[in-house]
């Protein structure tokens, strides 16, 4: 089989759907269940005696192009599509640990993974250690007997602090822990876990990989075999799973991806490069400013610096709001990854499960705004930015 570029991935399919009518794209299977021929061909696929569908919770073809295509494009065996981005986080977490494990995980992350891992995890009787995982010292000392898996997020939401991927690969291996790594806000074009021996890379596809705004979705790429025990237990039997028509969208999405990640790369920087110039900013977390300490991972571990930016701004909360308020090309609304600018603030939207102390220690502070350039002119968005400026 030839090998294609990324870019080249992104639209083509790596298995070839044959239509009766010729249709250049794979049509969408918008069914919950398939018919068998007889009695026999459905004791035999449910015994796994024979390939092919039975239930779309257990697997569809639309779902399964999206999965290929995914697996593909992070360089994986395998991929499991899921319902939403913590439904990746869950699957990939439930599967793999049971009562009486701990888990090491970063002391910052997306506000509904820390969720997950500080009010639920524990409720189950597994345990978890939040570290700063840019100190080595720090992450090592977690270790446990009962240590079983570490779970990060690079750059990490919504500070963009970047973790070095080929330390905390060398760390898993050396302490035969289970790795698995959000990969949301770089996607597969801008930089593969995989390369720095991470197990497992998870995906919030409603972000960049879907990148219109318009479906909630994840996916979880692995190992033959990682993939295929989440999806015997925990998607199925909790039932995470994609609906078909989520998946054919953003198969569609696919398409355009290389060539929306690459405007988001170049309008952020300018717009990172004019907020870190601005006299009422006090500081801006960009990993493409050559002044923030992930910049030393672009080229190696990552390709671009991606489409989020986060920045304080020299005043008061109050200011913060304010400017927030007075934004007219920017929205108002959490996620990342649309076409439009997305302007949020995180402390009291996407990360109010942490308590204020939480919040302090993630480095998360109540002035912290974050912004997710989209794909408007880049002068309109520096414009819409300097007028909320202006109100403050």
């Amino acid at each position: 089989m030839t090998k294609y570029h990324d870019n080249t991935n992104c639209i083509h399919s790596p298995v070839h759907f044959d239509d009766p009518h010729g249709a250049l794209t794979a049509p969408l299977y918008q069914t919950s269940t398939f018919q068998f021929k007889d009695a026999a061909q459905g004791a035999a696929r449910f015994a796994g005696e024979e390939a092919g569908y039975i239930y779309t919770r257990l697997g569809n073809p639309t779902t399964r192009e999206l999965e290929q295509k995914l697996a593909q494009l992070e360089e994986m065996e395998e991929a499991a599509a899921t319902a939403t981005g913590m439904g990746a986080v869950s699957a990939s977490v439930l599967s793999f640990l049971e009562q009486g494990d701990h888990l090491i995980a970063s002391s910052a992350l997306y506000g509904c993974s820390f969720a997950l891992f500080s009010h639920m995890l524990p409720k189950w009787g597994i345990e978890v250690s939040f570290v700063d995982m840019t100190n080595e010292a720090e992450l090592y000392a977690a270790v446990k007997p009962n240590t079983k898996m570490v779970f990060a997020e690079t750059p990490i939401n919504p500070n963009m602090t970047v973790i070095d991927l080929a330390m905390l690969g060398q760390f898993a291996k050396k302490h035969s822990l289970i790795s698995v790594v959000d990969n949301t806000f770089m996607t597969p074009l801008l930089q593969k876990p995989k390369h720095f021996g991470i197990d497992i890379v998870i995906h919030s596809a409603t972000k960049y990989l879907n990148g219109h705004g318009d479906v909630v979705a994840g996916a979880v790429c692995g190992s033959q075999e990682h993939i295929e025990l989440i999806k015997l237990t925990v998607l199925k039997d909790i039932g995470a799973t994609i609906s078909p028509h989520d998946a054919w969208l953003i198969n569609r999405g696919l398409k355009t991806l290389a060539v929306r990640v690459e405007r988001h790369c170049q309008s952020a920087q300018k717009v990172a490069e004019f907020l870190d110039a601005h006299p009422k900013v006090s500081e801006v977390y960009y990993p493409g400013l050559p002044s923030h300490p992930g910049y030393k991972f672009l080229g190696e571990q990552m390709k671009g610096a991606g489409g989020v930016i986060a920045f304080e701004i020299d005043g008061t909360l109050e200011q913060g709001e304010r400017f927030i308020n007075a934004t007219e090309l920017c929205t108002l609304a959490v996620s990342l990854g649309d076409p439009e600018t997305l302007i949020q603030h995180p402390a009291s939207m996407t990360h109010s499960p942490y308590t204020k102390e939480e919040r302090e220690a993630a480095g998360i502070s109540d002035g912290l705004i974050r912004i997710s350039v989209g794909l408007e002119d880049v002068n309109d968005i520096i414009a819409d930015l300097e007028l909320a400026f202006k109100q403050i």
